[in-house]
């Protein structure tokens, strides 16, 4: 099952056609990445300050569908699809969750698919994830 967090449109997220501005949507993802991290005990910053070592992201794909508008409240998801050593590959979907439907048949807005590499911080130099990380999110 995918981690889920809830996210609220607010007036600064959307353009001047009253939709949310397509960039933010990275934005959500970003939020969500890292909250389902710290679902598994891992908080970004003391990664870096225990192994010296962070997650970057260096591919995304991204594909819109229908937007989100002002006060709309979203579901936007992580789901771990690929695990390698060096990189992780998630899935992703903002979820058009409106009150008055059924919750159990959110309606897609956007999805996407982002490669996160692990980098040492010191350099940027792309290294491989320490294996606690990698049996925390297994």
């Amino acid at each position: 099952m995918a981690f889920q967090l809830p996210i609220r449109i607010y007036w600064e997220d959307t353009d001047a056609g009253g939709i949310v501005f397509y960039a933010n949507y990275l934005r959500f993802f970003e939020r969500a990445r890292t909250e389902w991290l710290r679902s598994f005990g891992l908080s970004q910053q003391v990664l870096r300050e225990q192994t010296g070592g962070m997650f970057v992201v260096t591919d995304v794909r991204l594909r819109y569908l229908q937007p989100a508008r002002l006060d709309d409240q979203l579901l936007v998801t992580a789901n771990l699809q690929e695990k390698g050593r060096a990189s992780l590959t998630i899935g992703q979907q903002a979820l058009l969750n409106r009150e008055h439907m059924n919750p159990s048949e959110p309606v897609l807005l956007n999805e996407a698919t982002v490669r996160i590499g692990w980098v040492d911080a010191a350099t940027m130099r792309p290294s491989r994830i320490p294996a606690t990380i990698l049996e925390r999110i297994a």
